[in-house]
């Protein structure tokens, strides 16, 4: 079973590259990537839910 250190070791994707994609903003709700769960819906920062109203990232 692949951990997701090995995962992301397998892919080639860089550290920064991952920091880099993750730090993007979303154009509706102004959070970072990483704040949107699976589903594209933003989960708010600190454990707050998100009150923008947004349901899918889209990136500035």
């Amino acid at each position: 079973m692949n951990t997701i250190e090995s995962k992301i070791e397998n892919s080639g994707i860089t550290t920064a590259e991952l920091i880099t994609y993750f730090r993007k903003k979303c154009k509706i709700c102004g959070h970072h990537r990483i704040m949107h769960n699976e589903f594209g819906q933003c989960e708010g920062v600190m454990n707050k839910p998100c009150t923008s109203g947004c349901d899918k990232f889209d990136s500035e």
